[in-house]
């Protein structure tokens, strides 16, 4: 279900983007937007996750430098079937996970010194099977994709904007002023439609990811456990430095502790998801 919401919800991003191209410029406008879209996902896909690495200062460590994580994660990725993915630790107190990487052969996972701390290893590995879940369903690529499309909509609802403006002036006839209207309500909407639809991506993976995860590690429970601890935790210490644009990677929103971010969340309820969890564990008992 969670899989077809997704195709549906990009889908409809993808509706939106070519109708924003052709409100610009007709049959023209939409095969601009089809190549600007393009080469933004091309970009995204080949670069964005050392983009997000170094915009958190991530440090690469080896089994030498951690060896209890390291081998976590080599256990949790052999269990999941997957090839051993880099591991970073971000050097912040926040706690915190997130998993980047075109592809699985290409894919990396980081947590903050911060969930290093306070979770036991149960719950710390639980996290990690929900962070390699994501690189297991392509979650990354997916959240790129809508964060893309999402990204060019707005730009184009920009474009929109000003040459509806600045069209505004050049006929006062009825039907000049509607297509003015029209522009302008598409220039506005569009974007927020397609930023609502980007969270509805967004949400819909964190459950799937927390429903593959519970499955690698094979304890529901520590992952809902985790989960309660990282809700509270974010907002007694939170993530500085985190982004709107990249919030939608992490575990748990590194912006919850900022209401106005409560309001258009990249991130389920944690009540669902820690419920969704509970009953995996006690079906699975």
């Amino acid at each position: 279900m969670n899989q077809l919401k997704t195709t549906l919800l990009l889908s409809l991003l993808t509706v939106l983007m070519v109708l924003m191209g052709s409100a610009i410029g007709g049959k023209t406008g939409m095969v601009f937007a089809f190549f600007m879209a393009a080469a933004m996902n091309f970009f995204s896909y080949w670069f964005s996750d050392k983009i997000v690495l170094k915009m958190y200062g991530a440090q690469e460590i080896s089994e030498h430098d951690n060896p209890a994580f390291y081998g976590m994660v080599r256990r949790l990725a052999l269990q999941a079937g997957l090839p051993m993915p880099k591991v970073y630790i971000i050097p912040s107190e926040s706690p915190n996970a997130f998993a980047t990487g075109r592809n699985p052969e290409h894919a990396a996972v980081a947590a903050t010194a911060g969930i290093l701390r306070i979770l036991s290893s149960e719950e710390l590995a639980g996290v990690m099977a929900h962070e390699l879940a994501h690189v297991r369903n392509r979650d990354i690529l997916v959240g790129t994709i809508a964060a893309t499309f999402a990204g060019a909509i707005s730009m184009i609802g920009n474009m929109l904007q000003w040459g509806a403006l600045l069209g505004a002036g050049r006929g006062d006839d009825e039907e000049g002023s509607g297509g003015l209207i029209g522009s302008l309500v598409m220039a506005i909407v569009a974007p927020i439609a397609a930023m609502l639809i980007q969270m509805a991506v967004s949400r819909s993976r964190e459950y799937l990811a927390d429903e593959t995860g519970a499955r690698i590690c094979g304890n529901p429970l520590a992952l809902a456990g985790a989960l309660r601890k990282l809700h509270t935790a974010s907002h007694m210490i939170p993530m500085q430095e985190a982004r709107p644009a990249t919030a939608h990677m992490f575990i748990v929103n590194p912006l919850s502790g900022r209401s106005l971010a409560n309001l258009f969340s990249t991130h389920p309820p944690m009540e669902e998801r820690i419920a969704r969890l509970e009953s995996m564990g006690t079906r699975g008992r």
